[in-house]
């Protein structure tokens, strides 16, 4: 695909993962060797993870030595287990970093609470990030600062800071069907803004991207090598059969921006997407910001909505590393006995 279909970089997560070894016998064969050699469960699936994401990364080596270092990134997340640990979240980072030892590894820290304060760490220590599970405007806000103050520290003791690179990762769809869910709750007028939350919050966020990273904090970090931390579109599948499967791509093209678009939804561009799709506007992100103002006038509560969204989303990925643990775990006894 990165030959053919112009794809720059690769995400994982626990779900994806658990998809691809639950779901398949690719990975019978490694599992049995590292069974049989005495492997726990979770050494297991890290050495299928280190061996995935090593591939990963050296297919995409191109796409980031022909960039510079701007694309050909593979993101790998720490342990949902450790989203409300500062300090797990930071050693697990390092060690991950040790052990996949490429230069185009993104390490995927969720915007929590906790994960906030290690981003600022990591990036200080030079170490590049995927900020993921964003939800709110006003964490977005702080993932930036964040990132910013990580930039900051790591120019202290290092001249140059150009090969530190960063996405924040705001998940979509998942923002329509939470709103969707209680606009139809609420009923009459409230219906018509139904699939709209969505893209007004990623745009509205961009908004504040542009606002970020701009002026002289910026510039100075700029002048010293310092890349743009890119908002990337994450869960941009469309849930709702109603709506464009290609909408959460159509409607996200901005300047500096990622997309990361599950294969069924690259297909269906491929099919019937907008080959030149317009990039949405300054217009369009005033007109962001007056939906998210509707959605409230309504009776929908942006900060339950998205901190609702958060809780599940690190839920999700929790329940769907322990599955995964405990079907390597039946694989392992299934295949050496």
């Amino acid at each position: 695909m990165v030959l053919d279909d112009a794809i720059t970089g690769v995400t994982s997560n626990p779900s994806i993962f658990a998809a691809a070894i639950m779901g398949s016998t690719d990975y019978d064969e490694s599992i049995k060797e590292l069974a049989a050699r005495g492997a726990s469960t979770v050494e297991i699936y890290t050495a299928l993870v280190t061996t995935d994401i090593k591939a990963a990364c050296d297919a995409t080596r191109q796409v980031y030595n022909r960039s510079d270092g701007v694309d050909g990134y593979v993101s790998v997340e720490v342990s949902p287990d450790i989203a409300h640990d500062t300090e797990a979240t930071v050693a697990e980072a390092r060690e991950w970093v040790e052990r996949i030892d490429r230069p185009n590894l993104l390490i995927k820290v969720p915007a929590t609470p906790a994960g906030v304060p290690a981003i600022r760490r990591l990036i200080a220590e030079g170490i590049s990030v995927n900020v993921t599970l964003i939800f709110a405007l006003d964490r977005y806000r702080e993932v930036m600062e964040a990132y910013l103050s990580g930039l900051e520290g790591f120019l202290n003791d290092n001249p140059n800071a150009s090969r530190i690179a960063s996405v924040a990762s705001f998940f979509v769809s998942r923002v329509d069907t939470e709103v969707d869910k209680r606009l139809e709750a609420i009923g009459s007028g409230a219906l018509a803004l139904r699939g709209k939350a969505a893209i007004a919050n990623a745009r509205a966020a961009y908004g504040a991207f542009l606002e970020t990273f701009a002026g002289d904090r910026w510039n100075a970090l700029a002048s010293s090598g310092a890349r743009l931390q890119r908002p990337l579109w994450a869960s941009t599948s469309t849930k709702n059969p109603a709506y464009s499967d290609v909408m959460y791509v159509e409607d996200l093209v901005a300047d500096d921006t990622v997309n990361t678009i599950p294969l069924a939804t690259i297909e269906a561009y491929q099919d019937h997407g907008d080959p030149d799709p317009n990039t949405f506007t300054t217009a369009d992100i005033e007109d962001a910001v007056e939906t998210l103002a509707k959605l409230g006038s309504v009776g929908i509560d942006y900060d339950d909505v998205v901190q609702v969204l958060e809780d599940e989303g690190v839920a999700k990925f929790a329940n769907a590393y322990h599955e995964l643990l405990d079907s390597i775990e039946k694989k392992r006894e299934t295949l050496v006995g």
